[in-house]
């Protein structure tokens, strides 16, 4: 036992050498051989194997499937710069939400990966997810486990519970070797080394993930729950540093925005002598109080921005113009080209966006053309070459019917887009479906684009209206349906029926009818009936609607095909005007939730307290009006005890609300 624990503390101490400090003190022949002298003596006393061993990183048994995490604080995207200006911009509106206090802040590598969260209960690796939506990840613990720049147990001092957020990663040279090993296995190439890293992270075998070279840096900390919290981002950064943890290299502080500009400026260039990838620089605020003090947005931090590098040009040649459709019907022109690299991976098709775009650059088939990705995302064509020309080039006219359908096409007077109008179109039919059950819509669980495309395939349904019309006979025709499934897929669509109003009028598509704009017209008009019956002025007359808006909805609701639609919905029984008796209870209430509810998702409960006219935070502040308190809850809840702001129960909140949860 002795010797088995000395064995553990000094291959902790020498991966902590070669991941975190990269100042290995013995060779690889001596790691393997500490490492085999525990590995021999754990098996001749399995009694002795503890989950935190080195030795048990990876597991023996392949996963049946990845399992769902509510993140305890979400994780958050981050807003965009590309300019000089942006950056000045982030920070002149910081100096508005802080004033007359000085701001430092800290510039760290945006490493190019999968985002991660790790958890740490009294110093052991509990649980690791990935980002997913921000609210809800996979369970990605024991593939995360594999990885040996991820300590399974913390060094020193470490706090009762701690979630960081990090990005695992592929360094170039194991990007480079795993390609060659899937050449010579005739396998499949990855594109680049981030669809690499997120690839080998959800492998259903552990054992995969172990083999492919992977690395994660740890760039902050989500909840820390203990004494001898860091006051300041880049004080957390070293602490993480001392509890063994790869941290953000060569991370700065500036209080100087010139100086941070400049050196911003200096990894345009220092970039290409990494041996990782990075997309670009992070900018934090970072005092953690000022933090804070700023908060967040629904989808963004207000202190921290990614810097995005200026996207990589390349020559190529257009070989092909064709149109694809998509789900609201709009044909978009796309170019093939000869194979080219850019950014990281082989591209062969880039977007001309639409008729108009492509007549302003004269893009023509047989053209010379230099193209970039936009983000480092997707590929655009930024100009044609014209001196390269030959005189054989082709002009390409957009077609008169849509090449999925046959059907006619349409462009609205003033609009770039022009659109399918076949309301049976299927490439159409099947993306507006998809998105009329999708979460932030009906939420119709059970029904992924798989189950509609099978009850497409079978004319099962037509439009969106035929889901609620569906029998326990007719679904258990599907592939792997069987009469519990049908059954699981009927109590779905029925309880999908009692959604708010706005979900459904999001639900339905309505070009530039996001979630918010839908909230805003149900508040306005109560109803999709009297929505309906009102002009394109008495739209244009609300604040946030404008004539694109307007004239969208207007359109929209005057089609035969929607008359259709939604007397089949109305007749199905879904719920076509907002509930009066308890609109606006909860008017001007701001609620925060911290950790995981039990009878309903945070998303839920989320809409649940906007339907009656409150609010959610994503930070307790002092103008928080509740926070609502769920199982392991975080530093919100002390947050919150020491500003004096109520504190409910999750049975209280439903009590606060009226909702009746069984």
């Amino acid at each position: 036992m002795k010797r088995i624990e000395e064995l553990r503390q000094l291959i902790r101490y020498h991966d902590y050498q070669y991941y975190v400090l990269d100042a290995p003190e013995i060779s690889d022949q001596e790691y393997d051989r500490l490492f085999q002298e525990l590995a021999t003596l754990e098996k001749k006393h399995p009694n002795l194997v503890t989950l935190d061993s080195p030795t048990q990183r990876v597991g023996g048994k392949p996963l049946e499937g990845f399992g769902q995490v509510q993140h305890a604080i979400p994780l958050l995207s981050l807003g965009n710069a590309f300019s000089e200006g942006d950056i000045r911009d982030f920070a002149n509106r910081l100096g508005r939400l802080l004033p007359n206090q000085e701001i430092e802040y800290v510039v760290e590598q945006k490493i190019d990966g999968l985002s991660v969260a790790l958890e740490y209960v009294n110093g052991l690796f509990t649980r690791g997810a990935t980002r997913g939506d921000g609210e809800i990840g996979e369970d990605i613990t024991e593939n995360l486990r594999t990885i040996g720049s991820i300590p399974l147990r913390l060094r020193g001092d470490a706090p009762e519970r701690l979630i960081v957020r990090g990005e695992v990663f592929m360094s170039f040279e194991a990007f480079k070797k795993l390609n060659e090993q899937r050449s010579m296995a005739n396998e499949m190439l990855f594109a680049n080394p981030r669809n690499a890293a997120s690839g080998s992270v959800r492998q259903l075998d552990p054992r995969v993930t172990a083999s492919r070279a992977l690395d994660a840096f740890i760039y902050g900390i989500l909840l820390w729950q203990g004494d001898k919290g860091p006051l300041t981002h880049g004080e957390g950064l070293e602490k993480l540093k001392e509890l063994g943890f790869r941290t953000s290299p060569e991370y700065q502080v500036f209080s100087d925005i010139r100086k941070m500009i400049d050196h911003i400026e200096q990894w345009q260039v220092k970039r290409a002598l990494l041996s990782y990838p990075i997309d670009g620089l992070v900018i934090k605020v970072n005092s953690l109080m000022q933090q804070e003090e700023v908060g967040s947005t629904a989808r963004s931090p207000r202190w921290a921005i990614a810097y995005k590098f200026p996207a990589e040009e390349v020559t190529t040649r257009v070989v092909d113009i064709s149109v694809g459709v998509g789900r609201t019907g709009v044909l978009t022109p796309v170019a093939t080209l000869d194979p080219v690299s850019v950014a990281g991976s082989v591209v062969s098709r880039a977007t001309l966006h639409n008729e108009d775009i492509l007549k302003e650059k004269d893009v023509r088939i047989g053209d010379t053309v230099i193209i970039r990705k936009a983000g480092d995302v997707i590929p655009e064509i930024v100009r044609v070459l014209k001196e390269n020309r030959t005189g054989n080039e082709k002009v390409f006219r957009m077609p008169d019917v849509c090449p999925e359908c046959g059907s006619e096409v349409l462009r609205v007077p003033r609009e770039a887009a022009i659109r399918c109008m076949g309301v049976a179109c299927p490439v159409q039919l099947r993306e507006t479906i998809i998105h009329f059950a999708s979460r932030a819509g009906m939420d119709i669980q059970g029904l992924g684009p798989s189950v509609i495309e099978q009850l497409l395939d079978k004319k099962l349904i037509h439009d969106a209206a035929d889901l609620y019309y569906l029998t326990k006979e007719q679904l258990m025709q599907l592939e792997r349906f069987g009469e519990k499934s049908a059954e699981n897929l009927l109590v779905a669509l029925e309880n999908s029926k009692k959604r708010p109003v706005e979900k459904l009028l999001y639900a339905l598509g309505i070009r530039f009818v996001g979630e918010r704009t839908a909230e805003l017209l149900i508040d306005q008009f109560g109803s999709l009936q009297k929505l309906r019956e009102v002009s394109q002025e008495e739209l244009e007359s609300i604040p946030e609607i404008g004539p694109r808006i307007a004239n969208s909805i207007v359109t929209f609701f005057r089609q035969e095909q929607t008359d259709e639609l939604l007397g089949k919905l109305a007749n199905a029984g879904i719920r076509m005007e907002k509930t009066e008796n308890r609109q606006g209870m909860l008017s001007g209430k701001q609620f925060v939730f911290t950790g995981g509810l039990q009878k309903m998702s945070r998303q839920e409960a989320s809409d649940l307290v906007k339907s009656l006219g409150g609010s959610v935070g994503s930070s307790v502040t002092k103008k928080t009006d509740y926070v609502v308190l769920g199982d392991k809850a975080g530093s919100k809840l002390t947050k919150a005890e020491a500003l004096g702001i109520p504190i409910l129960t999750e049975a209280e909140f439903y009590e606060l609300t009226g909702k009746d949860v069984v």
